[in-house]
Parts: C-alpha cells; structure tokens; sequence
C-alpha cells in the first residue's frame, strides 16, 4: 500500500511552514525536510519542489488531525498500533513513508470530516518526532463581492486557504506558468513556420507609391467598380443584399494600370489581395488541381488559389491577364459568380468545396483584349454574362476630356519639374493644365484658396511650359491607343492594311514624361516620339518598318518616301491576302485567285448593267412615245422594232482577252495538277462551265442585243401604248 500510495502522490508543496523547531532544531528539521524533496525517497516528482523557507508554525487543524488519527490507532490492541504503524514504515525511505503516512491522513480526514488540505502538515507533523510549539492563526478566509468568472468563484465569494492556496501557486508557477510560455513559444514557432511555408506577406495589398487617384478613377471607375464589390462582398446599411454574386471583368491593353487600381481598391477595404499570375499558368492549365500543373510556376500558381479560397472571407481574388490562359480554366469560376457562390478546390491533395455565401470574397479578372496576334482573346459566354465589363484603355461616352486628362495626371510623377505636383491639391494641378492647354486663368482658378505654400512664378512658368509639351505627346498617344485598338479589334479577314501593334497606354506616357523638358521644340518632341517607338517597334521584328511608318502618317508629318513606301506595303498587303498569305500552298492560291476572278467579273458585269441602263433610259422613253403613235395609225397590226445598243469594242477586247488568257494559263494549270492534287471531279467541272460562260459573255457583248416584236392582232391604243 506504501509503495502504491507512493506512486499516485505529487510532491506537496513547501511544508516547512507547518514545523516549528527549538533553537538547537531548526537545522535538523531544515535538512530533513530538503532530503524529503531533494531524493529521499522514491516515485517522488521533485521538480517542482523547492526548498523549505520561512519560519514553521504547527497550525491547530494540523494538531486536531494528526491526534484524531492518533486516536484512532490507539484503540488497537497491545502491542499499540501506532508502534506498530511506525515500526512497519521505519525501515521504509523517507519519500514513502510520507506518501503512505498522507494517503492514511487523507483517509482520517475524508472519514472523519476533517479538512483534507491539512493532510501534508499533518504527515510531516507524524513522521518528524521532533519538539514543536503549537500557535492558533487564521490560515482561511472568504473574499467576498468578487465579479470575475473564474472556476473558483461561486456567486461572487472565493474561499482562500493558505496552505492550499501556495501548494497552487507553486504549482503555478513551476509548472503552468512555464508550460504555458512553453506552449505559447511552440504556437509561434509553428505560426512562423506556416507564415514562411504559405508566404502570407505576398497576399497584403501594397499599392505602387506612384498611384495617382485621378479624377477619371474618382469620378467614373471607382463608382462603377464600387457598385460590382457591392453585388460580391455587401453593402451598408438598407443597401444590403442577402443574395451576394457578380465577377468584376476589367480589360484594356497593357500599362493602364488595372492591377495597381484593384490593389489600391483592396488596399483600402482591407481585403487580402490573391493575385493569380495568367502567363505562370497558360494555356495547358484547364484544372485548380495543383497536381496537374505541367510545371512548377504553374503549381505554385493554383496553389495560392486554392489558398485564396481557404482564407474565405476578407478576400479578393485576383486573375491577371486571363488572355493567357484556357477557356476551360475560366468555366471552374462560373458557379463562384453566381448566386450559389461555390467552387471546387483541391486543398493538401483532397478535394474541397468552397461555400462563400455571405462572406467577405470578391472575384476579379483582367486582361488584354487583344493577344499578341490580334485577334480578340474569348471568355467563355456563361461567365461574361454575370460579369460587370470595363475597357480601361477607351473613352467612355461622354468621358472623353476625363480621359484624356488622366493621361497628364498619371504622368506627374516621372517628370523631375512635375513632381511636386503630384502632393498638391488636384484643383491646382487642374488650373496649371488648363493654361498649358491654351485656356486663360480664370477669377475663379486665382480666388481658390490652397492648403499649401503658393508655388512661385517661375516654377509656374516651368511646369506650363512642361504641361504643353505633354499635351503635344498626349496626343500622339491617344491616336497610337485608337490604332492599336481599332486595328487589334479587326478580324484578318477584313483587313487593307498591315495590323498597327504599337500601343499608347499611361506607361508609354510615364517613360516619356521623363524625358521632357522646358526648352524643348516640337519637332524635337517630334523626334523623341519616334525614337520611343523605334524602339519598341524592334519587338515586333518583321513588322516593324509598317508600324513605323503608320506611325509616321499619324504625327501628320511623313515624307514623300515615307507615304510612297506605306502605299507599296498595303498593295502589296492586300495582293498576298488574295493569294492567301505567304504560307497558303499551290491549290489555296489558285482557289484564291478563281474566287477573286470571279468577284471581279461580277463587279464588271455589274458596272456594265448599269451604265447599258443610264444610257438607254432615254431612249427607251423615246421609243414607247413612237410605239403609241404607230399603233394609232396602224390600227390593225403592230411592226417588228429591233432596238440595238451597241458594246463599247474595247471593253470587249478586254473580256476577249480574259478568256484567252483563262485557256491558256490557268486551265492547263489546273489540268496539268489534276492527278497530282486529287481535285474533286466537281471542282474541273465547275471550271469547265466557268469557261464556257465566259465564253458566252464574250459572245453576247460582240453581238447587238436585238428586242424583237413579233406581228400581234390589232389591239386598241391603250393595250398598245401599255405593250
């Protein structure tokens, strides 16, 4: 029993205060009691044991209960019990004969209604035989009127033991104090070492120092993008809605700042900006299934997706450049957009599905219109039907002066002279670009008062200066932006001119507000144009020297050689388009050049028609009036007229000559390449007819059209005249 109450017994605390020992005493007691709680016995937990301190004091509830447990062993027969007791645990060590000697007090004390927190003092009490001087003192108490909800306060009242109350305290602070720095210390260690695995400072939105909120974001984008973050994350107040759904779309060619505005946006509701990069994921990524990535950009990618869509609420989900990646990836989106708001996702290799109902999350996409052939890049219809769709790079009806003003707003900054402009109040800012733009200083413009110092006259006159030949390049831009757009836009099939690939965006504006200068003349902006484009034009190797040159027709000034060489281009142009291209084989080109024969016969034939009837209108008239009058006279039977309307002989020489060189030239051809290319024995019948036809028509237009009327009853004057 010894040895079991030994296992299941913690260290006690400090027990010293219950021993008072005599002058001579006190050290022998002291080092007793260390050896008690230094290694005197077994199973003892002395970690959290510390050394006796203070002075002992015998307390009368420890006296009551070691003399009933006296008491209770007295009653035993001789030989007495209690020496009995005491010789049965002399032989034992120390640690357990305290254990045992506790485990029997706590026994006494629950049997015999005692206090159990005076059994620690009692045993040392039993086992140190030693002279003791026994005191009365208040060891409990009742505080009262407490508020707390702590475990141990019951209505208010928390009763305080002193004993009791140390053994905890010690305990406090040699075990859960210290653990629980321990665990906080291990919450951290971990917290840090998932911030570094998951890289979570890359989600907090950090708008560009040089953003520039100018009037056409306030006045037209931030309402407009404001009214679509509404849809998705909620509104205030009565404008709330349960049934959140809605994608923000925004589109426009590179450099018009979508990503620094929707980060600046983010920034400013406090969203966690998730920004998908399109080109790291392509166009082989149809899946969020990181696994599938075809490469480790592309994994990353999804991965910070899935991420995005685990954080849940106070997002915004970002996806750049969505012209780079694959229909099918866009189409996982659409039940996001809707008013179901879910979405499958693979989190940690298991499939996950995101319910975003009534939370914080906004999705939006951008990208470029126009890829980097020309042709208009497709998002998948179930999508674009539930977005809000915003082009960036154009004038919005009626917004057409805000957007060419935020060219010269967005500029400010990388100009060394405009620079202090860009921390002043935009009315004066406004004020200086009115003036460079030829307008005069207004009384209301001077009485406008300003929270900053007033800039001098001269620096004014420097920055007007600045601003008018900003204007100058803000114009040439705008129509390289109208260009680009309008020549990205067109389908291949219908062009008449090379396609124009330069671009006029805020970030061609930036690189070229720095270099502009005070002194500078309009031909040297001029020149300062053309070599930023030159330039840029080396990106597009075989096609620059075309963009170049339209680029020459748009500042208004070409050269003879210039304009010459642009008019070579385009016929040559639209020369190889009717042959198909330079990649279109033998049979598209003969195919092609068929089709354009006959597309301009059609149009001969057509311009012949209707120059036979302007000229004949007249004498058709003539010749009804000359009818009437002969079928009065005659009465009875009406003559033959032939009307002939003679065929220019030129124009006959040139169908002739169309033939003969169709016989000779192209029907060979054809025969010649009939086994080789296995032309369908349709295909060289229809030839043949074409042939034949155009025989026909050389022999119609060599013949006189006659109209023959045959001899017919006598008929009255008006049958006649309506004949």
């Amino acid at each position: 029993m010894a040895a079991e109450s030994a296992a299941e017994w913690s260290a006690p605390a400090d027990i010293s205060g219950c021993l008072r020992s005599q002058s001579g005493e006190r050290e022998v007691t002291v080092g007793i009691l260390a050896k008690l709680y230094s290694g005197g016995g077994e199973g003892i937990d002395h970690s959290s044991v510390a050394a006796p301190q203070g002075s002992p004091l015998a307390t009368a509830p420890v006296v009551r209960l070691r003399t009933k447990f006296q008491m209770k062993t007295a009653v035993a027969p001789p030989p007495a019990a209690l020496t009995v007791w005491k010789n049965r645990l002399g032989a034992q060590p120390l640690g357990e004969r305290f254990a045992a000697t506790r485990e029997w007090l706590l026994a006494t004390a629950k049997k015999q209604a005692s206090d159990p927190r005076h059994a620690d003092e009692a045993a040392c009490a039993l086992l140190l035989d030693l002279p003791r001087e026994p005191k009365a003192a208040q060891l409990a108490t009742r505080v009262e009127g407490l508020l707390g909800e702590h475990a141990r306060i019951q209505n208010g009242v928390l009763d305080v033991q002193l004993n009791d109350f140390r053994q905890r305290f010690l305990h406090h602070t040699r075990v859960t104090g210290p653990g629980f720095a321990a665990l906080i210390s291990t919450k951290q260690r971990l917290i840090e070492r998932e911030r570094v695995q998951l890289r979570l400072e890359q989600f907090q939105a950090k708008p560009l120092a040089g953003f520039v909120r100018n009037r056409l974001i306030d006045e037209v984008f931030l309402p407009l993008i404001g009214d679509n973050l509404a849809k998705q994350i909620g509104a205030q107040g009565a404008a709330a809605q349960n049934d959140r759904m809605g994608l923000l779309l925004l589109i426009s060619p590179p450099g018009y700042g979508k990503t620094t505005l929707m980060e600046y946006v983010a920034d400013r509701l406090g969203l966690n900006f998730v920004r998908i990069n399109g080109p790291a994921l392509g166009h082989d990524v149809r899946s969020l299934d990181p696994q599938t990535a075809p490469h480790a950009a592309a994994r990353e990618e999804l991965e910070k997706l899935n991420l995005g869509l685990m954080m849940g609420s106070n997002t915004m989900l970002y996806i750049d450049d969505i012209q780079h990646t694959h229909p099918e990836f866009l189409q996982k989106f659409i039940g996001l957009c809707d008013a179901t708001r879910r979405i499958e996702g693979i989190w940690r290799g298991q499939s996950v599905t995101h319910d975003l109902r009534g939370k914080r999350f906004a999705v939006v996409m951008a990208g470029n219109p126009y890829t980097e052939s020309g042709e208009a890049f497709k998002v998948p219809d179930m999508l674009a039907n539930r977005a809000d769709i915003y082009n960036l790079g154009d004038s919005l009806s009626g917004r057409e002066a805000l957007f060419a003003l935020s060219y010269l707003e967005n500029s400010l900054a990388a100009n060394p002279v405009l620079r202090p402009l860009a921390n002043r109040e935009p009315a004066e800012v406004r004020r200086l670009i009115r003036l460079a733009e030829g307008e005069e200083p207004s009384i209301t413009d001077a009485a406008t008062p300003s929270a900053t110092e007033p800039l001098s006259a001269a620096a004014q006159h420097e920055m007007v200066e600045v601003l008018k030949r900003l204007v100058q390049v803000r114009g040439l831009l705008m129509q390289v932006n109208a260009g680009y757009i309008a020549s990205a836009a067109q389908a291949d099939a219908y062009r008449t001119e090379p396609p124009f690939k330069l671009q006029g965006s805020y970030r061609n504006m930036a690189k070229l507000a720095a270099k502009v200068t005070a002194s500078m003349t309009p031909d040297e902006v001029n020149s300062l144009l053309r070599d930023h484009y030159r330039g840029e034009a080396q990106t597009l190797t075989s096609g620059a020297e075309e963009n170049l040159l339209k680029l020459a027709l748009m500042t208004g000034a070409p050269t003879a050689a210039e304009k010459a060489r642009w008019e070579t281009l385009c016929d040559e142009y639209r020369r190889q388009k009717k042959l198909g291209g330079n990649a279109a084989d033998g049979t598209t080109r003969v195919a092609n050049l068929l089709a354009d024969i006959a597309v301009s016969l059609d149009k001969l034939g057509n311009a012949t028609a209707l120059r036979a009837t302007q000229k004949s209108d007249q004498a058709v008239v003539d010749v009804n009036a000359a009818l009437v009058k002969l079928a009065d006279a005659v009465g009875k039977r009406m003559p033959s007229i032939t009307i002939q309307n003679a065929t220019p002989h030129e124009l006959a020489n040139a169908v002739d000559k169309i033939a003969s060189i169709y016989e000779q030239s192209l029907a060979p051809l054809i025969a010649a390449t009939h086994h080789k290319l296995s032309l369908d024995h349709k295909i060289w019948e229809q030839v043949g007819e074409l042939s034949k036809e155009m025989k026909r028509v050389v022999h119609a237009l060599e013949s006189p059209i006659r109209a023959k009327i045959a001899p017919e009853p006598a008929k009255t004057t008006k049958e006649a005249a309506k004949r």
